[in-house]
């Protein structure tokens, strides 16, 4: 007899539903049944019936498909049979029918795809309507209500379905927020269900072969695992092979119940439950799965006896799945944490960077997503002449790639550095270095040093040239299939230090300018000359500035992560940065104390994820942040002779005659050494007199103007403080006063010096002159 025949005299029907497609096959027996056309099944046609799922649930009562989903998942989940009851109703929406179904999970047919699709084979044929309503009822009661009265009040009737979606609902959002592996684990250990709470819990992480056991029991008497009770410390270790629930659930992938210890000792009477477990009557192993790979196991314990009722299974089934996603995703974090700390870890400086007779910080601090690891570095390079380099520099990008790529460019550096190379010609030779990396059309490296210092070599041995690119293929020839090397470029500050004199000589390619704090508290942000960002032009030159960094003074580098984390452009981004220093000027706050603030103001107390000063561009993505500072001498160390403490501020600056436009470079950099000064006539006045001396020094000799101004003076007092200046230039012709006509263009420098400074003069030199000018600060009694 075939099926067809055996199935019509039963008034029974078949169908399949394809989870990938979401299509439903139904024979003639089960479109009847359900309620759809039966035109469509002819003596001449007997082809199946395809329709798309929401078709046929049109014909089904809401409420019963809304569990039927629930029914199909578990059935899934588990690969276990199950059954329903459907009531099938009309256009009207009346019931005409009740149908049960039996439904049956089969075998994916490519069980070795990443997400095997799923099919369901189902079995409907009709109930009596008393027999419908009695199993109605029984499914509705409260499942661990024994004394139900069927009699009761509707009203008075325990919720199972919404209580369970409400515990659902909550489970999903502890775990959603639960962001280390420990925080998965204590969420899962907490886990309060509704009506049928377990008495103890248990997650088993797979390790290799083995499986390590977390959790706590509820009460005190869940040591019965043999396991840790503390939550995120592992304890116990079992082995897959292991004749154990926990372990099988694993291994098959498939949901254990057990209902009673009984059930337990006869299936793994090596567990031993009655002495592991002592009170125990139920348990529950259900497998941890994420995308077809088995990651652990969950076990739920309880001291009544548990039925498992396909509602309570359906409970266990979903929390297991959201424990399994929220502990990978954890464990995937991580490990993500772990590779990038490990990364950051050996491209920066494997010993605490130190410079003798100097003091130094340094800090790193990675972006707050992904996988935190950036462009971002810092280094501190010992040079062959006995000075000190100190290099800081952000690669584009925050991706293995920008990590890479700064690797690979701070050694370059390191090795040109090492070999003697001036500020200038280290960052010329990286420049050329990083273009050729990234794909450009560099040749090798010009066999004339870019210093012009004799005997350097163009290439440093400890570094290869770079290769050019045959084709302008962002591809590499032969990496068919790998992702294009995308052109980077870098932004890089050099600074070489001389710790005996204080001197530094500054190149900066693209990168924020350094500043610097005087020793009474102001912090100026220091103009230098620079060129292009490194790899972008590889005939790119790089200007050298001369600073130099007084006793009592602190140089500051950094990224411009730390400028423009939280939303800041540059402007506000440097406010920020100064208002963190000047509060904590002092001798009383060492430069790991300052480091860490800076980073506090940035990222809050807790961390990058945190924004405490929100800037104007809330747009603005976090960046990591890299930090140098560095600090000559005691700050404390400027006395005036008479023993009382003084405050000593100053700054120098070199102008050469093809750079006129930083003359307005220099009157920014006097008004913000008398940024607090009393009288703003004084301020105008100074700034007045500076810009005409520097400019008589470029239209009236051939050499460079060297710019010195300070500021010494007693903290406190009537007499105020006093500003000196003086330009030095290599010429020997001095300046003579000259009386100039109403309409003359020039002649007035000296006259303006005569009118505006309390005192001035010419002090010539071995080789060429230095004008001076003095200003005494105004006191209050003055000022009025």
């Amino acid at each position: 007899m075939r099926t067809e025949d055996v199935l019509s005299a039963l008034g029974a029907g078949l169908w399949t539903w394809e989870n990938a497609t979401g299509l439903v096959t139904l024979d003639a027996g089960a479109a009847r049944l359900l309620g759809l056309e039966e035109d469509a099944f002819t003596a001449s046609s007997p082809t199946p019936l395809t329709l798309p799922g929401n078709a046929v649930r049109s014909h089904l009562h809401a409420v019963d498909y809304v569990g039927f989903q629930g029914i199909i998942t578990l059935a899934l989940a588990e690969q276990t049979s199950a059954e329903a009851l459907l009531r099938v109703v009309d256009e009207a929406g009346s019931v005409i029918r009740t149908v049960r179904n039996l439904v049956c999970p089969c075998p994916p047919e490519d069980p070795e795809a990443a997400e095997p699709a799923a099919r369901i084979v189902g079995m409907a044929y009709e109930v009596p309507e008393a027999e419908a309503e009695r199993a109605r009822q029984r499914t509705e009661r409260h499942p661990r209500d024994a004394e139900y009265d069927e009699s009761a009040d509707e009203a008075q009737q325990w919720d199972w379905r919404r209580n369970r979606e409400a515990f659902l609902l909550d489970t999903g959002r502890a775990l959603a927020e639960a962001y280390t592996t420990a925080d998965v684990l204590r969420v899962a250990s907490s886990l309060a269900m509704p009506g049928f709470s377990p008495d103890a819990l248990a997650v088993f992480c797979l390790y290799g072969d083995q499986l390590t056991v977390y959790g706590a029991a509820q009460d005190a008497a869940a040591a019965g695992l043999g396991h840790a009770s503390g939550v995120g410390t592992g304890g116990a270790r079992l082995r897959l092979a292991a004749d154990d629930p926990a372990a099988e659930a694993v291994r098959t992938g498939r949901a254990l119940y057990l209902l009673s210890a009984e059930e337990y000792e006869t299936r793994f009477p090596t567990a031993r439950p009655v002495e592991t477990q002592p009170g125990r009557n139920a348990w529950a192993f259900l497998p941890l799965t994420v995308a077809g790979r088995t990651i652990g196991a969950w076990m739920a314990a309880f001291k009544r006896q548990v039925t498992f009722t396909p509602d309570e299974r359906a409970v266990l089934t979903t929390v297991a799945r959201m424990l399994a996603q929220s502990l990978s995703r954890a464990m995937l974090n991580e490990s993500e944490r772990e590779l990038s700390t490990r990364l950051q870890n050996t491209m920066r400086p494997a010993r605490k960077p130190a410079i003798p007779g100097m003091e130094l910080a340094a800090r790193y601090v990675p972006t707050g997503g992904g996988l935190q690891i950036g462009g971002d570095w810092y280094d501190v390079i010992p040079l062959p002449s006995g000075r000190t380099a100190l290099v800081i520099g952000d690669v584009q990008g925050h991706d293995v790639r920008a990590a890479g790529i700064m690797g690979q460019l701070r050694v370059a550096l390191r090795a040109y550095a090492s070999e003697g190379h001036h500020p200038d010609a280290v960052l010329a030779r990286a420049s050329r270095f990083l273009y050729g990396m990234s794909g450009g059309d560099a040749s090798a490296l010009p066999s004339e040093p870019v210093d012009g210092s004799a005997g350097a070599s163009a290439v440093p041995a400890t570094v290869p040239p770079a290769v050019p690119a045959a084709e302008p293929d962002p591809y590499e020839p032969g990496d068919e299939g790998l992702e294009p090397t995308d052109p980077r470029f870098a932004t890089c500050l050099y600074i070489e230090v001389d710790p005996a004199t204080g001197t530094l000589d500054i190149a900066r390619a693209g990168h924020p300018d350094p500043a610097v704090q005087m020793p009474d508290g102001p912090m100026l942000v220091r103009p230098t000359a620079g060129g292009l960002p490194l790899g972008i032009d590889p005939d790119s030159d790089y200007p050298t500035t001369r600073l130099v960094l007084e006793p009592g003074q602190r140089l500051l580098m950094c990224t411009d992560g730390l400028i423009e984390t939280g939303g800041h452009d540059l402007e506000t981004g440097w406010a920020r940065i100064r208002e963190v220093v000047e509060d904590h000027a002092g001798p009383n706050t060492d430069l790991d104390q300052l480091a860490e603030a800076l980073l506090r103001a940035v990222h809050g107390p807790v961390g990058p994820p945190r924004r405490r000063h929100p800037g104007p561009l809330a747009d603005r993505h976090e960046d990591d942040i890299a930090l140098l500072l560095l600090a000559l001498g005691d700050p404390g160390s400027a006395e005036a002779r008479d023993g009382t403490s003084v405050s000593s501020r100053r700054t120098v600056l070199t102008i050469a005659q093809a750079e006129p436009d930083r003359i307005a470079e220099a009157r920014h950099q006097l008004k913000d050494l008398l940024h607090d000064w009393a009288d703003e006539d004084q301020v105008d006045g100074a700034v007045l007199m500076l810009s005409e001396m520097l400019t008589n020094v470029l239209v009236h000799t051939d050499g460079d103007a060297l710019l010195v101004a300070q500021i010494t003076g007693p903290h406190e007092g009537d007499e105020g403080r006093t500003l000196r200046v003086h330009v030095s230039d290599p010429s020997d012709e001095l300046p003579h006063r000259r009386d100039p006509g109403e309409l003359a263009s020039s002649g007035r420098g000296l006259m303006l010096l005569g009118m505006l400074a309390d005192r001035w003069g010419v002090d010539p030199k071995g080789e060429g002159k230095c004008i001076w000018f003095e200003m005494q600060e105004a006191g209050p009694s003055e000022k009025d």
